[in-house]
């Protein structure tokens, strides 16, 4: 405890130093973050944005360190992925013990959400940004890192002349504030030419909601990629178990 409170200490000076004077709800939520995960300001592992605390990424790697972390794997998403466009999807396990199944977590990066001063390297973006969601659900850590956070945008406007099936998905997923993946799931239907309703039945039961909308992020993210794994790997598959939802549906009324 006496550790703990040295460490507050120091973060809270350099805090200070750093970032001018603080709320007490900004220093309380330090307290916390020093006493759970001992991480240091000046080590760089916090950073202090419009008065709310993140994690970065070296911040971590320290408490992974600090729990014995046994590896952590990162590999591109090439069916959702563009090099052409900059557009990179990654997918990163971090493993807590030699026997564990592994964390899973993803991160995307193209021009519309990266800094300018990054801009050519959205791919070490992107695994960056896999780890750290990663290491997050790992290690049970609810605050959001630095490295995730999107370099604010306009949305772009749908056309006019938006297919049937454009336009169903372009319904689903915004009223969480989730554009970049309604345009993933939306170039997977396109793509292997599925059904959007029967996708929407399947989003909403792998999610367990109501509906798609009422999903977390993390979710949605999840089911996006098993898509597209599922797709890719047996489209007939996946048209009968998308099939399946439609019957389910008949017998219902």
């Amino acid at each position: 405890m006496k550790a703990h409170r040295n460490i507050f200490l120091l973060n809270s000076r350099l805090a200070r130093a750093t970032w001018g004077g603080l709320s007490r709800s900004a220093i309380r939520n330090l307290r916390a973050l020093t006493e759970e995960y001992s991480l240091f300001v000046s080590r760089g592992d916090l950073q202090l944005l419009d008065g709310r605390w993140y994690v970065t990424h070296a911040g971590l790697l320290r408490i992974a360190r600090s729990k014995k972390c046994c590896g952590i794997s990162s590999a591109v998403v090439t069916q959702l992925s563009d090099p052409s466009a900059n557009r990179w999807i990654f997918r990163a396990t971090v493993y807590k013990s030699p026997r564990s199944r592994g964390f899973v977590g993803y991160g995307d990066a193209d021009p519309s959400n990266v800094s300018p001063l990054v801009r050519g390297a959205e791919m070490r973006v992107a695994e960056t940004r896999a780890v750290n969601r990663a290491l997050r659900k790992a290690y049970g850590i609810g605050l959001c890192s630095v490295e995730e956070l999107g370099w604010p945008s306009a949305s772009p406007k749908p056309s006019d002349n938006h297919t049937g099936s454009s336009k169903s998905c372009a319904s689903n997923g915004s009223k969480n504030g989730h554009p970049r993946l309604r345009d993933q799931l939306c170039l997977l239907i396109r793509k292997y030419e599925l059904d959007p309703t029967l996708v929407k039945r399947y989003a909403a039961d792998f999610c367990g909601t109501e509906t798609l909308r009422d999903a977390s992020r993390d979710l949605v993210e999840a089911f996006i990629f098993t898509l597209a794994e599922e797709a890719a790997k047996d489209r007939a598959a996946l048209v009968c178990k998308l099939n399946s939802y439609n019957q389910l549906e008949e017998v219902k009324s």
